[in-house]
């Protein structure tokens, strides 16, 4: 995966010259006209396709899953945010409540919410350079912003992490939980963690045929659909049930005040990483048509603001009911989360409920899946277009995407516990929500220093990679104290 990130950078991304409308010849004999808003001539030979920009003028992008479909509009772009925006961690808020409490809880939820919704208006508007060159990759952005070097230094590995390291997630939540309904509802006993881990990669591979980013609105329908579902679901039964009789709100008591620094911050870490979707924001944007009287920032921004609604409907509601039903009594572990619904209540809830909820799950987990890892085909589609000069055949797309699931389903299996490594490694990578946007504005857009933009960006960006440090740092504490955990699915 390094390699694969390797060529997408090193594409030289300086300002295009020309005017033209370039057509192409795929190897399906089909013809695609590309219309860029600026071009420069093809590599030489010499060049190997390594020297070719990043904008809507490149003619790599008529061949690249990310961009090979401009015809999204603001609906596929709200069905991509809501089901890329919202993922299972988001039922561990009502944990982070549990030691927060309730206003500092609802102060953090807030502010994280605001926050990224302003460095996601930063991103749209990024997009879209005064040449007319299209940014429809987080990494081109940051290489233009921060430079080659630099910029791959800051982003190299977060991309590659919340893309690829995703996907391997999501195989162990989805396939985690297929194991808990098998053994929990269907009564099936036999079947082992790798086994399901296998079943869901296989269907998940199965889905990702689909040929690009745009063409898979309707399965980001289902996953919107499935993302608030199980949300609502969750608070909905929690104020149901009504709360049991022995429940305390007062935050847990510590040994030490390094362990409650700890426990603080490991909140915070919670509720920051609940957002997500930063590293797929610009690849949704670049999904939708532009043009000089229609950029495609404000159909994306009509996109945001719908999504993000939908997402504050869901997680803060989910974050209070869940804490108001089960206080500090609230598990550190996804399975016992879905079924705390029935055990924290001195009666069993049907098993249909918690069947219905599990499958609910692993649909949205499926769906997710295909957004992310959308952009590791796009990277290694990248890499050989650029070496050949020409697009994929289609059989050789079937080959990547199935070789990306095995590589995927391997670290799965033997990296079971990365779900616990979430507040580290999600400390790792915040800056890239919270803190690089703030700083690529500053870059590109260069407004006048210490004016109100720059001290608000600033000021925005030095907080967000002070929080990343102090995340980490909590994290790498909480992991030294508690150890590794892989039974993050277990009833």
């Amino acid at each position: 995966m390094a390699d694969m990130e390797e060529v997408v950078v090193e594409a030289n991304f300086r300002p295009e010259e020309t005017r033209a409308t370039h057509t192409f010849r795929s190897s399906s004999n089909h013809y695609a006209q590309v219309i860029p808003i600026t071009t420069r001539p093809p590599p030489t030979r010499e060049e190997d396709g390594a020297d070719w920009g990043c904008g809507e003028l490149n003619p790599q992008d008529a061949w690249l899953p990310i961009t090979e479909s401009r015809n999204g509009n603001t609906i596929s772009a709200t069905f991509h945010l809501i089901s890329s925006g919202i993922g299972i961690q988001a039922l561990l808020l009502p944990l982070a409540f549990a030691t927060l409490g309730w206003a500092w809880g609802i102060i953090c939820l807030s502010l994280a919410f605001t926050w990224q919704l302003y460095t996601t208006w930063l991103l749209v508007h990024l997009h879209e350079s005064e040449s007319g060159i299209r940014y429809s990759r987080y990494l081109h952005l940051a290489v233009t912003a921060f430079g080659l070097k630099l910029g791959k230094l800051l982003t190299i590995f977060p991309v590659m992490y919340q893309s690829g390291g995703t996907c391997v997630q999501l195989i162990i939540i989805g396939g985690g939980i297929m194991e808990l309904f098998f053994k929990n509802v269907c009564d099936v006993k036999s079947l082992t963690g790798t086994e399901c881990f296998l079943v869901f990669m296989c269907m998940a591979i199965v889905v990702a045929q689909f040929p690009n980013l745009n063409s898979i609105a309707w399965v980001s329908f289902i996953g919107a659909i499935t993302a608030v579902g199980y949300c609502t679901l969750f608070w909905a039964l929690s104020i149901g049930k009504g709360r049991p009789s022995d429940i305390s709100y007062n935050p847990p008591e510590m040994d030490s005040n390094m362990d409650r620094f700890g426990g603080i911050m490991n909140s915070i870490g919670i509720i920051f990483i609940a957002f997500r979707g930063h590293n797929v924001m610009l690849e949704i944007q670049g999904t939708l048509p532009s043009s000089s009287k229609h950029p495609s920032h404000k159909q994306m921004w009509r996109g945001v603001t719908i999504s993000y609604a939908l997402i504050a409907m869901c997680l803060l509601p989910l974050a209070i009911a869940g804490f108001w039903a089960y206080g500090n009594k609230i598990p550190y572990s996804y399975g016992k989360i879905l079924s705390s619904v029935s055990k924290f209540h001195g009666h069993k809830t049907s098993t249909f409920v918690l069947g219905l909820i599990c499958i609910i799950v692993v649909i949205n987990c499926l769906s997710t899946f295909q957004i992310y890892s959308m952009v590791v085909f796009d990277n290694l589609e990248f890499k050989y277009t650029s070496r050949k000069s020409k697009p994929c055949a289609r059989w050789l797309r079937m080959v990547f995407r199935f070789l990306f699931g095995g590589v995927a389903f391997f670290a799965a299996v033997a990296l079971p516990f990365l779900p616990s490594l979430a507040p580290l490694i999600g400390g790792m990578t915040l800056p890239l929500a919270y803190a690089y946007p703030c700083f690529m504005w500053i870059a590109i857009k260069k407004p006048q220093p210490r004016s109100g933009k720059w001290c608000i960006n600033m000021g925005l960006g030095c907080l967000g990679l002070v929080l990343s440090v102090v995340l980490v740092v909590a994290a790498i504490w909480n992991l030294t104290d508690k150890g590794l955990n892989a039974n993050f699915f277990k009833p």
